[in-house]
């Protein structure tokens, strides 16, 4: 992927949604949620705090993150669909 994300922005492959529930049922896809967590693909430098000090993004490229629902914005990057978050719609990281 040739997309660098800018300041404290992530680029994150969101993960696959449900097939089934936990009992075996299938989802119809009109009913499937999407999912709240995804693998870092990228990350930016990081932004600058209100004294001029760089502040680097707190994850890096492999690391497997919870994001908000509503958060970020999808776009499709050479027939990949990802999403590109700022670091502050992230939750947590997967230890």
């Amino acid at each position: 992927m040739n997309l660098k994300p800018l300041g404290d922005r992530v680029i994150v492959k969101q993960d696959e949604a449900e097939e089934t529930t936990a009992s075996g049922l299938y989802i119809a896809s009109e009913a499937k949620e999407k999912p709240q967590s995804g693998i870092v693909l990228a990350v930016g430098d990081g932004k600058m705090d209100k004294d001029g000090n760089m502040v680097p993004v707190p994850v890096k490229v492999g690391d497997k993150v919870v994001y908000g629902k509503f958060g970020g914005t999808e776009i499709s990057v050479d027939g990949e669909d990802v999403l590109i978050l700022r670091a502050d719609d992230l939750y947590a990281v997967f230890a």
